[in-house]
């Protein structure tokens, strides 16, 4: 089989998926053939695609595309078209909004199969100002026959909600990590109490940690440090210091998941949306303590006992104070978590259930 997966930017949760599924499925024996922006990812995106390419026999082409809907589309979906002819490709993956949109047009045009994980995407929007326009343009495709994948069943349930299944057929294809991931942690001597690790946007619920911070009755002795980058970093250093927490929160930029892990005792993820995160399944592997907001679908990865209601700085602070109290570093309960997902969210169960639905579509 040979496989053209699309997308647009070679960063984040989304790129970590596709770059996997890729690997595995050329390990497996498929042809494999990348489309990706062009201008996005920066010196990170060039290194990751280059050690991708050895897996990719049909290559890797990069276009300009932009971010919102624009005449520049047209073009790119010649260019998907163009590019999954060269190649002879039998079936095209579209991932996340940009890439479901030129992937599933491209398909149809060609008479191949298709198939579109949405990856949150368009799902994160509402039926008002740009949102509808994002949400009408996947109604409109959802015509077009593909078959969609969800990493989640919480994905797939928005979807169903906002979009409508009709008549598609779908399936979920949890994220998976690879076998040398589970590998306990070990804390670096000077890890502060907590960790965040993520994009700093207001997405991500770093506000609404740093809130709670404040709440906790030892001000300035708990200590965070703050792993990530983004475009809201700079309202939560203000935060911060509004809140008088300079003293005991540390920014400290992005790093390997490895490595920010060891950062802090106790992993926080406060999100306000995810779909399946894959900093989640990372602690998990790595056999870190967790405390995560209940959205999306974080309730298929973790036991009530870890979560917390969004946006909801109260309960937050409890919940950390909880376990801080509780902590210990080789945790039972983070343990039993790092079993279970070595065997639910494995990158080789992830790829053998995408490729056994690609045989089931027209």
């Amino acid at each position: 089989m040979r496989i053209l997966h699309v997308f647009r930017s070679p960063v984040g949760g989304l790129f970590r998926h596709v770059r996997d599924l890729a690997k595995a499925q050329a390990v497996l024996g498929y042809d494999i053939g990348l489309v990706c922006d062009q201008k996005t990812g920066g010196a990170n995106a060039e290194r990751e695609l280059a050690n991708l390419a050895k897996f990719c026999s049909l290559g890797i082409r990069r276009l300009a595309i932009s971010t919102l809907p624009g005449l520049g589309d047209l073009s790119a979906i010649r260019s998907v078209s163009e590019c999954a002819t060269s190649i002879k490709a039998e079936i095209i993956h579209g991932h996340g909004a940009k890439g479901g949109l030129f992937g599933r047009i491209a398909a149809k045009r060609l008479g191949l199969k298709a198939a579109y994980t949405p990856h949150g995407g368009s799902l994160h929007y509402s039926w008002n100002g740009m949102g509808a326009v994002f949400l009408a343009a996947e109604r409109a495709l959802r015509t077009t026959g593909a078959g969609l994948i969800f990493v989640c069943n919480y994905e797939r349930d928005i979807y169903a909600q906002k979009i409508g299944l009709g008549t598609s057929p779908n399936t979920v294809a949890f994220n998976g990590l690879l076998p040398e991931e589970f590998v306990t942690r070990k804390l670096y001597d000077d890890a502060s109490d907590l960790v965040f690790v993520g994009e700093l946007r207001k997405l991500k619920g770093v506000d609404v940690l740093l809130r709670a911070l404040a709440l906790l009755p030892n001000l300035n002795k708990t200590t965070l440090t703050i792993v990530g980058e983004g475009r809201d970093e700079m309202v939560f250093r203000k935060l911060a210091t509004d809140l008088n927490l300079n003293s005991s929160v540390k920014f400290v930029g992005r790093k390997p998941i490895g490595e920010a892990l060891a950062l802090g005792k106790i992993l926080v993820m406060p999100s306000r949306h995810e779909s399946l995160p894959y900093v989640v399944l990372e602690t998990l592997a790595a056999g870190v303590p967790i405390i995560a907001s209940a959205v999306g679908g974080i309730p298929e990865i973790l036991p009530e006992s870890c979560m917390v209601a969004a946006d909801n700085p109260t309960e937050l602070a409890h919940k950390i104070t909880q376990c801080l109290m509780a902590f210990t570093e080789k945790d039972a309960l983070a343990y039993q978590l790092q079993q279970k997902a070595q065997v639910r969210f494995s990158v080789d169960v992830m790829a053998k259930t995408v490729v056994e639905f690609y045989s089931t579509l027209n």
